[in-house]
This record gives C-alpha cells, sequence and structure tokens, in this order.
C-alpha cells in the first residue's frame, strides 16, 4: 500500500490539505471562542495583549474562510491556509510574550492603552471611571497552572506547526 494511502486513512479518509484547512479555520474560532466565552460569560476582562492576540485569530479566520473558496490542493487554498497558519502563530508568538510578561520574565506595557480618540474630556472621564483596571502583568485565570496566555501560545503553535506538517505532505504527495 503506498504512503498517501496509509496516511490518508490515518486522518480518517481527509486528504491533509482538507485536514490543514479544516484546522486553520476551527482553531482560531475555538480559542476566539473560548476568550470571548471567558469574557462575557465568565466575567474575565482582556488587558490590551489579550485583544492583540484575538485580533490575529480574526485575520486567520477571515483567511481560513477565503481557503474554502476552492478545491483544498489548488495552489491558492494552500497558499490562504499557509497564511492563516502565520496569523496564528502570530497570536502565538504574542501568547509566548503576553506569559512571559505574567511570569515576569519581559516587561510588559508602560504606557496607558486607553482609547479615548474623539470623546469629549466629560465622556473620557465616563469611561475611564468605569473601565475596570486590567493589568497584563497579572494572571485571572490558570488552568492546570497555565495562563490563558500561555494555553494560547501552546495550542496556537502547536496548530500552526500542524497545518503546515500537513501542507507539506500535500506538496511531497
Amino acid at each position: 500500500m503506498s504512503e498517501s494511502v496509509v496516511a490518508e486513512r490515518s486522518m480518517g479518509g481527509m486528504q491533509p490539505a482538507s485536514l490543514a484547512r479544516l484546522i486553520a479555520l476551527l482553531l482560531p474560532l475555538a480559542l476566539l471562542g473560548g476568550a470571548v466565552g471567558s469574557q462575557y460569560l465568565g466575567g474575565l476582562h482582556p488587558c490590551e495583549m489579550c485583544y492583540w492576540q484575538r485580533y490575529a485569530h480574526d485575520v486567520a479566520i477571515a483567511l481560513a474562510v477565503l481557503a474554502f473558496s476552492g478545491p483544498a490542493g489548488s495552489s491558492r487554498s494552500r497558499t490562504l491556509t499557509l497564511l492563516a497558519a502565520l496569523a496564528i502563530a502570530v497570536s502565538g508568538a504574542i501568547g509566548v510574550y503576553h506569559a512571559g510578561v505574567e511570569a515576569k520574565i519581559f516587561e510588559g506595557l508602560t504606557q496607558c492603552t486607553a482609547t479615548g480618540k474623539g470623546l469629549s474630556a466629560a465622556d473620557l472621564l465616563k469611561q475611564i471611571s468605569h473601565a475596570p483596571i486590567v493589568r497584563c502583568d497579572e494572571v485571572q485565570f490558570r488552568f492546570l497552572g497555565i495562563s490563558m496566555a500561555g494555553w494560547n501560545a501552546i495550542l496556537s503553535l502547536g496548530g500552526a506547526a500542524l497545518i503546515l506538517i500537513l501542507s507539506l505532505k500535500t506538496r511531497r504527495a
């Protein structure tokens, strides 16, 4: 039996390119869903670096959705899938930095990150006085001893590597 047939069977009948594209969509959707859910259902407030990680996942989702506009094995779809993997890896890299800030390995943000462009002084004061104070160097929640930023780093970088490996299998086959 050929290697490609064995590889295809071990992935549940999916071609590596199809699986890579699916992971490129589902992974950032799941991570972003967990982050938004923890905010609105769990009462955890994101800091500035949390938002940076979310923005990269937003880009990954858009690229992965575009990758579904053609056959999984096409060069356009593979390119969009790899770009989505890159955006996922960027979120993971930001997660590494954020986890390092939480562990006091790196210095975090040293300036105010509030946004109030175009607001009157009264509106800005109201926004500031009602906003929760969220520091990037304080962990709000840990699971198995790892912060949410740490989990994002692990899952994003691992997922991006898996997408890359699956995409390279597609090119060799």
